[in-house]
This record gives C-alpha cells, sequence and structure tokens, in this order.
C-alpha cells in the first residue's frame, strides 16, 4: 500500500469512521498540525483578522473574495462564513486596521497604515497561520483520495504531484506520530528526554528555513 494511504488510515484509525474562538479565545490545541482541528476549532478571531489582513496586503478585495480566498488556500477545509468574516472586517475598519471604498452594492476593503503595521508586528505568526492554511488543506486532500482508493499520481521524483510530498517524508511524519504514542504513558523524567529531543529537531528544522 502506498504511504500516503498508510498515513491516512493511521492517523484516523481506519478506513470508518467549528468555529472560531472569541477575539482573544484560543483555536491552538497541544501538538498536531496546529489549530485544534478535531475537536472542530480550527482558527481563533485573532487569527482570522491576521489572515484577512494578510491577504489585504496582497491587494483590495470584497468580503466574499476574502472568504474564497481562504477557502482556496485550504482547498476547500476552512471556509469562514459571513457571519464570521463581515464581522471581522467592521471591527478591522473601527479599530483602523482597514478603510473601505464602495464599489456599486458592495464594499471594498483596503489595507490601511496601521494594519500594515500591525501585520507586521505579527509577521511571524502570520506566516506559520498562512502556512498552516496551506499545509492542512493538501493533507486533506490526499486523505480524501486515500479513503477514495485513488491512485497517487507522482513526479519525477516520486513527490506526490497533487501535494508535492515525498512518501519517505510522510512515512517519517508517521514514524514519529507511532513513536510518541509509544511514549503516552511516559513518566515525567522520560517526557523531559523527549521534549530535548523534540526541541533540538524543531530547531534544526527552523534552520532549514533561515
Amino acid at each position: 500500500m502506498h504511504p500516503f494511504h498508510v498515513f491516512a488510515m493511521s492517523a484516523h484509525g481506519g478506513r470508518g469512521g467549528g468555529h472560531a474562538g472569541g477575539r482573544h479565545g484560543g483555536g491552538h490545541g497541544a501538538g498536531g498540525d496546529g489549530p485544534d482541528w478535531r475537536r472542530g476549532r480550527k482558527f481563533s478571531a485573532d487569527d482570522l483578522q491576521l489572515m484577512i489582513l494578510a491577504l489585504l496586503d496582497e491587494g483590495p478585495s470584497h468580503g466574499y473574495e476574502l472568504i474564497k480566498a481562504l477557502g482556496a488556500r485550504s482547498r476547500g477545509f476552512y471556509t469562514p462564513s459571513p457571519g464570521m468574516v463581515y464581522p471581522t472586517l467592521t471591527w478591522l475598519e473601527e479599530a483602523g486596521h482597514a478603510t473601505v471604498s464602495q464599489d456599486g452594492a458592495r464594499k471594498h476593503y483596503h489595507l490601511a497604515e496601521p494594519g500594515r503595521a500591525h501585520l507586521q508586528a505579527n509577521r511571524e505568526r502570520v506566516t506559520l497561520l498562512m502556512a498552516q492554511l496551506a499545509h492542512v488543506g493538501r493533507k486533506m486532500e490526499w486523505m480524501r483520495r486515500a479513503w477514495a482508493g485513488q491512485p497517487i499520481e507522482t513526479g519525477s521524483e516520486g513527490e506526490d504531484l497533487a501535494t508535492g510530498w515525498l512518501p519517505e517524508y510522510v512515512q517519517a511524519r508517521m514514524a514519529l506520530k507511532q513513536a510518541l504514542a509509544r511514549h503516552a504513558d511516559a513518566t515525567p523524567a522520560r517526557q523531559r528526554q523527549l521534549a530535548a529531543i523534540l526541541a533540538r529537531a524543531a530547531a534544526e528544522l527552523d534552520d532549514l528555513s533561515s
């Protein structure tokens, strides 16, 4: 069986079988791929504000265009409702982070200088949020194909053309998850050892992107 299929099944126990938090609420579980997807929580209201500012930094947009952009980047996994996006846009306007111009019957939102400054002050956080959005979109796409039994189309180096992920990359992630699961009942002393190992690995990964 292809590693992508194996990983999809192991991550969810075989083939069988949200919304944002408050303005300052949580939305990030411990471990996993970022936000606490399995409990239905995806991104907090603060996260949504930053992601909208990041999109406005790319160019002015209508509210509906912002909704579609977030859905496209996550391959449909995270498509916030108008009831989430439009109040957020109103808040950003009232906070001075965005300005509004009228485009016929629709409002056109623009990034204001205070919003750009806020975005820059949170640049590291924004970069992580957008990376998580893209990552979970890719992950959900190949899981969908794995559950459907669809063949994996690979490129010249063996990477999945839909995600860009190599089989050995997926296998390494699966091995890490399994290794941690085997230490679920670790003593405090062993947990400290595990934390040190993970911290070193995380530091090495960060060095690759610096």
